[in-house]
């Protein structure tokens, strides 16, 4: 199997959720003009699964005679012992940060599986997380306007730029509280406010995207439909932007930002803490 110079296969391996080696991954790997096929790898937390996993490392390494890049986060010692094995560029993101925070501290680390340790760590927190998904997913892509005052945040924007994954990605990562509203076609006349977001408009933001990504999205979606047609799209995008500023809504937009970075900007915008569960 035949791979370009610039290609690499990587694998995010975790016995927990895999959020801290994907997350420091895709920072570190974003700093590279490369092209990759990326796999997640949660809960590895077998010496069978782990033996599972060195076995499909192994594989593509065979088949590509290109050692994969694994970033890996892995307390259990016999797991990790074997993921320490594979054939791979090996990269253990714990580690890079354990080791000077010992000797800082002058203190042997305790180590413990991150998704035992969030949830024993502080119930509340945890439940607060699970409220937070629930009320986000109540809330999603218009189903409801109802408890707003409950919201933390609020996302405004033409269908498929994004507010959906921010909103779940706020709740499930921050115990954000999130509502989206999406403006459909048959809002475009005489775009407004919807007036029950209206008194809520402080913690209201905008989301929108550059018209070829939304066309791209939405063809998709619906290919070769009006709805995905450059001039629905364009027109959707200059009223809903105008919309936003004479509003003085503030707006971000997505085009080149991942989940993660739109909902680290929006944090930022609003002012919002982020609720470590």
């Amino acid at each position: 199997m035949q791979r370009k110079s610039n290609f690499r296969d990587v694998f995010y391996v975790s016995d927990g959720t895999a959020i801290t080696s994907e997350t420091l991954g895709h920072a570190v790997l974003g700093q590279f003009p490369i092209e990759t096929r990326q796999t997640t790898l949660p809960f590895i937390e077998s010496v069978d699964r782990a033996l599972n996993v060195q076995k499909q490392i192994n594989k593509i390494q065979a088949e590509t005679g290109i050692k994969p890049l694994v970033f890996y986060s892995v307390v259990i010692p016999e797991v990790k012992a074997i993921i320490e094995q594979c054939s791979a560029n090996l990269y253990d993101v714990l580690n890079a940060l354990v080791e000077p925070l010992k000797h800082d501290l002058d203190m042997e680390p305790m180590p413990k599986l991150q998704r035992m340790h969030s949830i024993n760590k502080d119930a509340a927190s945890y439940q607060d997380r699970i409220a937070a998904i629930e009320y986000t997913l109540a809330h999603d892509d218009g189903v409801s306007l109802n408890n707003l005052e409950q919201a933390d945040i609020i996302l405004l924007g033409v269908s498929r730029c994004g507010k959906t994954p921010t909103s779940l990605y706020l709740a499930m990562q921050f115990g954000i509280r999130a509502v989206n509203y999406p403006f459909i076609a048959e809002d475009m006349t005489g775009l407004k406010l919807p007036q029950a977001i209206e008194p809520f408009r402080y913690k209201t933001y905008g989301l929108t995207i550059e018209t070829g990504r939304l066309v791209a999205i939405r063809n998709g979606r619906y290919a070769n439909s009006d709805y995905a047609s450059q001039q629905q799209c364009e027109s959707e995008l200059n009223k809903v932007e105008s919309m936003f500023r004479r509003e003085a809504i503030p707006y971000l937009n997505t085009t080149s930002l991942s989940v993660e970075e739109i909902s680290t900007r929006l944090l930022d915008m609003s002012g919002l803490k982020r609720r470590m569960c």
